[in-house]
């Protein structure tokens, strides 16, 4: 089993206070192997922690980000609402803080 970066455990925490139904990894795609990071259950709002933004890795590639293109582009004509946060967004409680805002909590 994969690690679960701690952005991701501190993020289910925010979802769980913030009072939002939600789900981890989910396939949404009839073909594609695609999983968004997290769902909002009762809203059909996907959500997307972009991890190695800082450094050179495999989403901050040419070829990295042309696939998280594709992902996002797929997801929303299939009517997902796409959201997109950093580790830093999710570290700092700015992701919670935009979630809290925006979902009236």
């Amino acid at each position: 089993m994969a690690k679960v970066p701690p952005s991701h455990i501190l993020f289910r925490k925010h979802l769980t206070e913030l009072g939002l139904r939600w789900d981890e990894e989910v396939k949404f795609h009839p073909v594609r192997l695609w999983r968004w990071d997290f769902v909002l259950v009762d809203h059909r709002i996907a959500i997307e922690i972009c991890g190695q933004i800082w450094k050179k890795g495999g989403h901050s590639s040419g070829l990295g980000i042309q696939r998280d293109y594709d992902k996002r582009n797929a997801g929303v004509m299939l009517g997902w609402r796409v959201l997109t946060f950093s580790t830093r967004d999710v570290l700092y409680g700015r992701a919670k803080a935009f979630l809290a805002e925006w979902m009236g909590r």
